[in-house]
Formats: C-alpha cells, structure tokens, sequence
C-alpha cells in the first residue's frame, strides 16, 4: 500500500512538472513563477529543468524515497540527549544545554537539531515569540495556486441546522464548490474537493482551518502535528497539494468575508423561495446562487494563465476517500463500520483469508475492497455487495481476458 501511494505522489509530481515545463517553454511563465506553481526556488527549478532536458521524466525521480537519511541520528542517541536533559540538566536554557553538552559530553550535534529533539520529546516548550504587525494578504496572481475551504452553520428554518461547505478560488473569490450537509466532517471535504478536482483540474495548495478532519492538533490551539495526517491531509499528499493550516481568524479573512455574504444573502433567499428540503436548496444553490454570487463578487485574477493541472490516468474517486486497512476473515469476510463485508469468489484468487485489504469509502458511503491495486468487490452503504452494471458482449469479452492476464 505505501509503496503504490508513493509512486503516486511520485507520478503526480512529475506530470506537474512536466505540465508548467510545457508552458514554461512556451514562454507563458518565467522561471519564477514556474517555480512558484512547483513549491521550489527559481534555482532548483533550473537545475530540474536541466536534468529534464537531458534525460527525460526519470532524471526527476526522487531517490531518496525509500531510504532513510545518512544524517539521522541514531534512536540511542536521541533517548541518551532526551535523558540527560531531564535527568541532570532539567531547567537549563536549550542553548545553554547545548553548548554545555559539546563540551562536557562530547555533543556532535547542532542547537537546532538540540532545540527540536527535546521539545519532540515534551522536554522544553518552545518559546512564545510577539506576533509581527500584519498586513492585508495580497491575492495569489493565478487561479489553482491556492484553494480555501471552510464551512459554517445556517439556520433559516426554525430548529433546523445545516453546515455549508464552500470551495473558493483565492485569486478570485469565485465559488468553486457549495452545497449543504447535515454535518461538516471528512465525507464533506472529499466531495468539494472532487467537484473542484472534477471541473478544474488539480491545484498547488488548500487553505483551511484547523478542525479535526483537517488536521491533528495535539494541544488545543497550539501547531498542528504533520507527521500524522488524517484522512483529508493523506488523500492531498497523495495528489502532491500542499495543506496549509490558518492559526487566527484573521489569516481565513477571504473567506470569512465570503461566508459573511452568504450569511447576508443566501440565507435570505432561501427563506424568501420557501426552500426548506436541503436538495431543494443544494439546486438552489448550483443552478441559481453560487452563478449569481461568482458574477457580482468574483474579482480578475492577476494573471490570465492558470495554475490547474489536468488529471490524467488518475482515479480522483480512489484518493479522495477514507481509506482503512484490515485483515480478512477465515469465512472471507472482512468486518468494517458495523458491517461484514462478504467477498464473493473470483478468478484471481482462491480465497483471501489472513489477507491485508484496504477498504475505500467514498462520501457518498458506497465501499470498496481492494488487494493491491486490484478492486476485488464493491458495496452498498448497506454492506451489501454492489451489482456490476449491465455489460455489452463485448465488453464482457474484454473483461475475460483482462482476468486471464491478471491471474
């Protein structure tokens, strides 16, 4: 599973570079901003597209993925500093420590890598520095280069409550995604990412707050933890977006300005239509809003070339969905979410008994199993197994000899 997610990554990185290299020879970027849609200096970018030229998309591939780094310090070594500091010098400086520890105990290491290691260890709190006097964020110069995401509750009909979730374009403040749930979560993130995906392509970052299924925050207001990834924050590493976290109010401005409008003005229209089915008002929204809403407040980008990356061979369903390990049953079962998920007999595979699979779900709550890359059966939110759409004789005759290859 970890190796098929990082040839992913890998491949999604290389199609993006290959997509802005294409504009960047056709002189609709400079070097910075190429740079700029890659997440890299203008001088490594060079340097790629040099090696590019050269030999080709496999001069980009990464060949530290898969190895550990030749610099990391041994897990002796980081428990042997993380107890000595507790033990002996507990309440000194970290700088003090360090520079006592290189002379006293023979330290090879820096005062970063000191700093992080205890604090990483909970041995020192990091230090609380003033905020710096903040200005007005200026818009990204493209569309695609950043995408905001956030959701808020609304109630028009007396004591009934409904989370909006919007997608927008930060360059524009054009709504990209709308549409009403009964509760903001994972589920909801996956769809307005796929209908933005779906309709424009991939972008470069998400902006978001930090809820629960955005992020892991391990201490109330504090920095959120990006080596453990939710769901949301596997699916955007997968696809090679980078996930930016807000940390005040004031750095969601945009879209905050945004969900005052529809506060403002949604709300009272549909109040006004007599809208109270949320389907009625997810049409209202689609067909009529977000269309009206785009026109009177959407802004020109900066540029008039865009930062969207066409999805090719790529299965956007399969990334953007929960997805979940476990071990299947002697009776070829496998139990999930309260359901038991029976797996019918194919021509893959005996049985699939002790075997690892990994179970897709997708927003709207239908589930997947697969081992490997290979999809061995799909379900009903229900549990119960989905039947295959009806297939043409040849199409029937194409999927015989694509199950004799896989065999």
């Amino acid at each position: 599973m970890e190796i098929n997610t990082r040839h992913l990554t890998e491949l999604i990185r290389m199609e993006r570079f290959e997509d802005v290299y294409t504009r960047h020879r056709r002189k609709e970027l400079g070097c910075a901003e190429a740079a700029d849609l890659l997440g890299c200096s203008a001088r490594h970018f060079l340097r790629l597209r040099k090696s590019y030229e050269a030999d080709g998309l496999e001069a980009l591939r990464d060949g530290r993925v898969g190895r550990a780094s030749p610099h990391r310090a041994p897990d002796a070594e980081v428990a042997m500093i993380s107890r000595l500091y507790e033990e002996r010098y507990r309440g000194m400086s970290v700088a003090h420590f360090h520079d006592y520890a290189v002379r006293r105990h023979g330290l090879k290491r820096s005062y970063n890598w000191t700093r992080q290691t205890l604090a990483r260890a909970g041995r020192v709190r990091p230090s609380r520095r003033g905020g710096p006097h903040r200005l007005r964020r200026p818009r990204k110069p493209m569309c695609g280069m950043m995408i905001h995401q956030d959701g808020s509750r609304h109630e028009w009909v007396p004591g009934q409550w409904w989370d909006l979730i919007v997608t927008m374009d930060d360059a524009t403040s054009e709504i990209l995604s709308a549409f009403f749930v009964a509760e903001e979560g994972t589920a909801s993130t996956f769809r307005g990412l796929a209908e933005v995906i779906g309709s424009h392509g991939l972008f470069c970052s998400l902006y978001s707050d930090r809820g629960s299924h955005y992020f892991h925050t391990p201490a109330a207001g504090g920095k959120v933890d990006k080596g453990r990834l939710t769901q949301v924050g596997r699916a955007l590493k997968q696809l090679n977006i980078r996930h930016i976290p807000a940390y005040a109010p004031q750095a969601r401005g945009r879209s905050e300005r945004v969900f005052g409008t529809l506060q403002d003005r949604l709300v009272k229209e549909l109040a006004l239509e007599g809208i109270t089915d949320m389907n009625a008002a997810n049409d209202y929204l689609r067909t009529v809003y977000v269309p009206e809403h785009n026109r009177k407040f959407a802004v020109k980008p900066e540029e008039e070339t865009s930062a969207w990356v066409p999805v090719i061979g790529l299965n956007i369903r399969d990334v953007l969905c929960i997805q979940e390990e476990r071990t299947v049953q002697n009776d070829n079962t496998v139990r999930y979410g309260g359901h038991v998920l029976q797996i019918p007999k194919t021509a893959h595979r005996h049985h699939y008994v002790r075997a690892k699979v990994q179970v897709n779900t997708y927003p709207d709550g239908t589930m997947a199993l697969f081992y490997g890359p290979l999809c061995i059966a799909e379900y009903e939110p229900d549990g119960s197994i989905r039947k295959p759409e009806t297939e043409t004789d040849d199409e029937k005759a194409a999927g015989k000899k694509e199950r004799k290859r896989a065999v």
